[in-house]
């Protein structure tokens, strides 16, 4: 039986990028809940969300050889990423960091390698250590996470710095920041970006206007704002889940539109911002 596809993500190499995937931070972390986890990721590949996202901090590793577990035998079909610390992330810190998460993961390639968050290391080196590990096939393309504006200008200034395929940030309705000048920015490079936290920690499943639409509209609260990210066609998402249930759950809600009303509801309360907001993290 084939494995259903859904929507993808175009990037700027031409390849493509499931638009919605799963996370796995926290994950692998408990033998008590590591049966759970795998069936999870399993599920999630089975229904289409061959997107899988981790890094080496997770769980120090714990998270990439629960990965490791749920993909064997169906490599070829994941679209698969990882990032690097920045403390690692020199240019042989990132190819050795590199090596380490492949022999975690099983695997011989990533699709894409980002690196976590900004750190004192040149982006130089980190870029160049990203160009070897493309010229050496141990990844097929790299990008960044928690990236400002200011940190992608610096970034495309670098030799092979405007190569980044994609920056992984924190964007959910009540995080809209990234809406001012971050995601034009991305737009204006042709960069997609890659949201986190779509449903904000599950603080977004409590809010009343969250819970109402989300009854009127017959789906969960979780469903409704994972769409409200997914509304973009250059921004594609990554969300944990940790049961199958509500993986199948979260698959659901690649299926979920919107009318004008309804998202100007959304944007009353939950304001796109006026101005320059600080990129947030978790």
């Amino acid at each position: 039986m084939s494995t259903p596809t859904i929507r993808a993500v175009s990037l700027p190499d031409a390849g493509t990028v499931p638009a919605l995937g799963l996370g796995t931070w926290f994950m692998g972390e408990r033998p008590d809940r590591r049966p759970t986890e795998l069936a999870a990721l399993r599920t999630g590949i089975e229904n289409g969300l061959t997107l899988i996202d981790t890094a080496e901090m997770y769980g120090d590793g714990a998270a990439e050889e629960l990965v490791s577990e749920a993909i064997a035998g169906q490599r070829d079909s994941i679209y698969l990423v990882s990032k690097v610390v920045p403390s690692h992330a020199t240019r042989r810190g990132t190819v050795e960091a590199c090596q380490a998460s492949l022999r975690r993961l099983g695997t011989d390639y990533l699709d894409m390698y980002l690196l976590h968050w900004r750190g004192r290391v040149p982006l130089a080196e980190t870029v160049a250590g990203f160009e070897e590990l493309v010229q050496a096939g141990l990844i097929r393309s790299w990008g960044v996470s928690n990236f400002d504006t200011d940190d992608l200008d610096q970034l495309a200034s670098v030799p092979g710095g405007a190569r980044a395929q994609t920056d992984q940030v924190l964007y959910n309705l009540a995080r809209r920041g990234p809406e001012y000048d971050l995601l034009p920015r991305c737009r204006q490079a042709g960069i997609p970006l890659m949201a986190y936290s779509p449903v904000d920690h599950g603080r977004l499943l409590e809010h009343p206007t969250v819970r109402d639409m989300a009854g009127a509209k017959e789906v969960t609260p979780a469903q409704l704002a994972l769409a409200w990210v997914l509304r973009l066609p250059d921004v594609f998402a990554i969300v944990k889940a940790s049961t199958p249930a509500r993986v199948a759950e979260n698959r659901a809600a690649i299926e979920i539109s919107f009318s004008t009303d309804e998202l100007k509801q959304l944007d009353q309360i939950f304001p796109p911002p006026s101005s320059k907001e600080p990129l947030e993290m978790l």
